[in-house]
């Protein structure tokens, strides 16, 4: 069976090469081909050596997960439904903005922590993706958006800035999305400047003390709630890694971190957590820890029970938060007619743990 190269970081590259008899240092021609000019043919790869290219093509592919649909809404956002086996699909959003490119990037088919206010935590779980899946998305968006096939490099990369807020919880799947942010950073292959590439995490607690060590990108926390009672409702993990806890960890992130500060994200649901008392809580409850806090709009989804807070409440709440000194800022809504939005992604997920209604859901419409 072929071994899919997009499952490597340069040492893993280096690995496979000495395993084939071949010198390691062609591991950086190889993360150039293939991350930096979006090459997926052996025979392109004009500097190796042809014996090299006969033998790669004999062992290895270059393979992202395929394209099973493709949807760009009216503001430029662009949606994919991507197929990962097993009638298993995930979903990857970008976003373009006068000075950047986002791309958000999905780490799990599913998602295990059932947050209620979530699409993807509604249909349940059924597994990890690999490294290959998940670079496979950075790979994929930067050719089609340059609109290099057949062999043609990827020069103006449209994707400046990656966001690991997709479909899953990318702390869950540490050691894969460890491998793929490295990739992401690799001058041989992204090149990504650690402030440029965001985890996002509901707060799995030793998983980020880990990322601290390893690999120390901006770091934001799905916090949605200033208490405990509350967020237990909304973020079911809480129980596990209670508020308390949560803040101190993002505190120690901040010793390795590439920025000065965590983002909080916050999901305003309309009667929920979005009262003023609400937000004098949360200042409280913050005052010790260098944050800003971005504040969302919910994105509904059929049977969701929640509703969006009206643009009022969102205002005095930022009001509130910013007039404590609270860095804050309320998310436009991107992508949301093609239920590409925050909290919209649902994909296609064969759930494995039997909490959703039906075995396979389809992407959310």
């Amino acid at each position: 069976m072929s071994v899919n190269l997009l499952d490597f970081d340069a040492k893993g590259l280096a690995g496979f090469f000495t395993e084939i008899g071949e010198k390691p240092f062609r591991a950086r021609q190889l993360l150039r081909w293939i991350h930096r000019c979006g090459q997926a043919d052996f025979g392109g790869m004009s500097d190796l050596a042809k014996e090299l290219r006969d033998k790669l093509a004999a062992t290895a592919v270059i393979e992202s997960p395929h394209v099973i649909s493709d949807h760009a809404a009216a503001d430029g956002t662009r949606k994919w439904l991507l197929s990962v086996g097993a009638d298993n699909g995930i979903e990857t959003v970008y976003i373009p903005e006068a000075n950047r490119g986002t791309l958000c990037i999905s780490s799990q088919v599913g998602c295990a922590l059932a947050c209620t206010f979530c699409s993807t935590g509604r249909q349940g779980f059924n597994r990890n993706l690999t490294v290959s899946e998940i670079i496979g998305q950075l790979w994929w968006a930067n050719k089609a958006l340059a609109g290099a096939f057949g062999g043609e490099s990827v020069r103006d990369r449209a994707v400046t800035n990656v966001v690991m807020m997709g479909m899953g919880e990318p702390l869950a799947n540490f050691e894969n999305v460890v491998t793929a942010l490295d990739l992401m950073l690799d001058d041989n292959a992204y090149g990504l400047s650690r402030r440029r590439v965001t985890v996002s995490t509901s707060g799995l607690i030793p998983a980020m003390d880990r990322l601290r060590e390893r690999c120390p990108v901006a770091l934001a926390v799905s916090l949605h709630a200033p208490n405990d009672a509350l967020r237990d409702q909304l973020v079911p993990i809480n129980k596990k890694y209670p508020i308390k806890e949560l803040l101190a960890a993002c505190e120690r992130y901040l010793q390795s971190a590439p920025r000065d500060f965590v983002t909080f994200e916050y999901v305003m649901l309309d009667g929920i957590n979005d009262s003023v008392a609400h937000a004098r809580e949360l200042v409280q409850l913050v005052r010790h820890t260098p944050c800003k806090f971005n504040l969302i709009p919910f994105n509904p989804f059929p049977n969701s029970g929640y509703k969006r807070s009206l643009p009022g409440a969102v205002s005095s709440f930022r009001d509130v938060l910013m007039q404590a000194g609270l860095v804050t800022t309320v998310r436009k809504t991107r992508g949301d007619d093609i239920a590409a939005a925050c909290g919209q992604l649902a994909g296609k997920v064969h759930d494995k743990t039997r909490r959703g209604s039906r075995g396979s859901m389809e992407v959310a419409r």
